[in-house]
């Protein structure tokens, strides 16, 4: 699994290569401030990146939330087994 992991990187590399090979020209980028011109490949690269970023940033909410659950259904998991497993208290029927 880490063989294939590993080559899965290093064609990412070639084709991350390739495509700052193809697309060297540069391009200015204007901003607030000013205008600088960079590589297209950088540009192309920051711009993944950030998306990448906020992808993850927008999706760790939903992943806490389900974390915060998956403590609480352990917590009462964890108080039905005690339960059960004490005789001498049994559950209060209503």
């Amino acid at each position: 699994m880490k063989f294939i992991k590993f080559l899965l990187l290093v064609a990412m590399m070639v084709v991350g290569a390739a495509f700052a090979a193809i697309n060297a020209q540069s391009v200015t980028v204007n901003y607030y401030f000013g205008a600088i011109e960079l590589p297209l490949a950088l540009v192309a690269a920051v711009a993944i990146g950030i998306g990448a970023v906020l992808g993850m940033l927008a999706s760790m909410g939903g992943a806490f939330r389900l974390k915060r659950e998956n403590v609480r259904l352990k917590r009462q998991a964890r108080a039905a087994a005690r339960e059960i497993g004490n005789p001498h208290n049994p559950p209060i029927k209503e």
